[in-house]
């Protein structure tokens, strides 16, 4: 991956990214940083997918916690990731980008369905594709509609956007002498039970081959610096 432009990439943002300095909802001080950040790898012609959490709105597995049905909390989470996407639509498009949410479940009031080919032509037209309502599965993560959906789209690399600058032995914010890897194999992630991501959507990666970048969202350029094969963060591989 050093040194070598990335053509398409799917970015996985939690939900939590959009939370800024607010405890719940969107801030939009954020979304505006998100925009800036997506614009100026679309500058370069790198084409830009998106899968969105929800965790800001709902999290459907500690809605079932709370006594909810597991199924209805993770259905309740998966229509708080398309707010999420439209408020992420709204500001690229506040940016002169143009985008298109797409969704897993049906709301064609506000967004498209999911349809793979559609997809893949609003990426190569430029277009920034949104990809909501993680898989349309309850019991399935957002961290699981990335790797599937960068599956689909055949993107180059998947990146995941998290708090702190790439993959660590242990929480950094709870353990200042946790480890930070520059590169880990999947198998090792996997062995190590890194907390990164679920085991599902590591899998799915490992058996495709599809590497994964993580990266720390609150630097400034760092997504520019990914696409073009800098070091940022830790890649899984």
């Amino acid at each position: 991956m050093v040194n070598k432009q990335i053509k398409r990439i799917l970015l996985k943002l939690s939900g939590e990214a959009l939370l800024g300095k607010k405890e719940f909802g969107v801030d939009p001080d954020v979304l505006i940083y998100l925009a800036k950040e997506i614009k100026s790898i679309l500058d370069l012609g790198t084409q830009v997918g998106i899968v969105i959490g929800g965790g800001n709105i709902f999290r459907g597995e500690g809605l079932a916690q709370s006594g909810i049905d597991r199924v209805t909390g993770d259905q309740m989470g998966m229509l708080a990731t398309i707010i999420n996407a439209l408020a992420i639509q709204d500001a690229l498009e506040r940016q002169g980008l143009v985008a298109r949410v797409m969704s897993a479940l049906k709301v064609n009031e506000v967004c498209e369905d999911y349809i793979r080919r559609r997809a893949i032509r609003h990426l190569e037209k430029g277009r920034v594709t949104i990809f909501s309502a993680g898989t349309g599965n309850p019991y399935f993560t957002t961290d699981s509609a990335a790797s599937l959906r960068a599956l689909e789209i055949e993107a180059d690399l998947l990146i995941k956007a998290t708090r702190v600058n790439g993959v660590y032995s242990e929480d950094p914010l709870k353990n200042q002498d946790a480890s930070h890897f520059e590169t880990i194999s999947f198998d090792q992630f996997i062995s190590k039970n890194l907390k990164v991501m679920d085991t599902t959507s590591i899998v799915m990666c490992k058996e495709n081959n599809l590497p994964i970048r993580v990266y720390d969202i609150n630097c400034d350029n760092a997504l520019l610096d990914i696409v073009q094969g800098k070091n940022v963060g830790t890649l899984i591989m």
